[in-house]
């Protein structure tokens, strides 16, 4: 028999689904309740905490004394699936995205009036999506986990009271799972694929924080791409991996990943003493994601296994094509007294999907979110943060099909973000 590198390729759609719901693609925006309340405008320009060493390094020079931001963004999702056909069968709940939450924290110290030095742990990058057994799209991706930690040790520099940079290596940990549920002959169980890898890389942020005016602070911040080689393994469990169709039901894997750099650039404007004005415009390459390619060791078909194989070939392998995208967010908050502050903030954000490659494992568009957001002094080195946002995406259609089955849809995603923070300072 003769040993063949089988590839599939699986939608990284694998990157959040429930937190992809607040930002580009698989991106979490969730390292910030003071941030989430403006609906992240001015996320590079207002560095109001600690957890400015992710919004922008740079930022940490504005900071007196030491800090410790903490805090965890909850998101309850919901989707709605409607006009199913194809040639697949199943239901269509539409509850794919678990009630997940996200934790971050973050700690500053300013050394002089030159340097400080932070530190930062958060999840930039992540996805969920888990579908009901029987959906009838799982030969399309029935499971989706991703999960990024990032480690962000950073020191900033302030050349005087006006112009500050501020630089940051990161330290990346991913873990990701893919599944897709396959039938072969109607009349029998499915056949499940799982595949699970994990890899570290290195990344890096980079900030300028300049006061052009006395009421007028402008932000850019970078965050580099990250490359990853998950290393894992596939398992294939079912009619395909006990009726001789395959040698082994477990094989060595791997996938090549790069989680995009992205630009973000945003003004923080003093209109009174009390109100200010936040705008801001992010922009992410997913156009780096062409494809995702699974590559599984010492796959050999067997007497009845040579349709397995070219099955598994042609019927995961999924293109992706994502294109670049921008976001735009424009926020406000008022001191209403010595102790409270009040925020909001609204956000349109561009999808990386398109029409034609669209799958069921990141079945999003273009979204509209709306924020809310309270500070509330508790004491002098104190503040509690609370936020809420509601999301809104625009309905998108998938349409997928393979050797084996088809599957179209229409999709209506909403969401529910709420976001506990606290900032101490010593």
């Amino acid at each position: 028999m003769k040993k063949v590198m089988l590839k599939t390729t699986l939608s990284l759609a694998v990157a959040m689904a429930s937190s992809q719901l607040f930002a580009s693609g698989f991106a979490l925006n969730e390292q910030s309740v003071s941030g989430m309340g403006t609906g992240f405008a001015g996320r590079s320009s207002s560095a109001d905490d600690a957890s400015t060493v992710f919004g922008n390094p740079a930022g940490m020079a504005r900071l007196e004394g030491q800090q410790i931001t903490g805090g965890v963004a909850a998101i309850d999702a919901s989707t709605d699936i409607s006009d199913v056909s194809g040639r697949s069968r199943g239901s269509n709940k539409g509850d794919m995205v678990p009630f997940t939450a996200v934790p971050f924290g973050f700690y500053t110290n300013k050394l002089n009036d030159q340097w400080a030095v932070g530190f930062g742990v958060y999840a930039p990058f992540g996805l969920v999506t888990d579908y009901e057994s029987g959906f009838q799209g799982a030969p399309f991706g029935s499971k989706s986990e991703v999960k990024v930690i990032t480690f962000q040790p950073t020191v900033s520099y302030a050349f005087n009271d006006r112009v500050s940079v501020g630089f940051g290596p990161t330290f990346n940990r991913i873990a990701g799972t893919l599944e897709s549920d396959l039938t072969l002959n109607p009349a029998a169980p499915t056949t499940n694929i799982k595949i699970k890898g994990d890899d570290t890389a290195l990344g890096f942020n980079i900030g300028v924080l300049v006061q052009a005016t006395d009421t007028t602070r402008v932000g850019l911040t970078y965050h580099s791409k990250v490359s990853y080689k998950l290393d894992g393994h596939t398992e294939v469990s079912g009619p395909a991996a006990t009726a001789g169709a395959l040698r082994s039901n477990r094989y060595d894997a791997s996938l090549k990943i790069d989680t995009p750099e992205s630009y973000d650039l945003s003004v923080t404007q003093d209109l009174t003493d009390a109100w200010k004005l936040y705008a801001g415009a992010t922009w992410t390459r997913w156009s780096r994601l062409k494809d995702i390619t699974v590559k599984n060791e010492g796959v050999v078909g067997g007497a009845t296994g040579g349709a397995l194989a070219p099955a598994l070939i042609g019927t995961i392998k999924e293109d992706q094509n994502w294109h670049d995208t921008w976001a735009y967010a424009v926020g406000t908050s008022y001191q209403l007294t010595k102790q409270v502050v009040l925020r909001t903030g609204l956000t349109f954000d561009q999808s990386p999907t398109n029409n034609t490659d669209r799958s069921p494992r990141i079945p999003t568009g273009d979204r509209t979110i709306f924020s809310l957001g309270l500070g509330y002094e508790v004491m002098p080195n104190m503040t509690v943060d609370l936020a809420y946002s509601y999301l809104k995406e625009e309905d998108v259609k998938v349409a997928r099909s393979n050797q084996l089955a088809s599957y179209n849809a229409k999709y209506e995603n909403s969401a529910n973000g709420f976001g506990l923070g606290m900032t101490y300072r010593f």
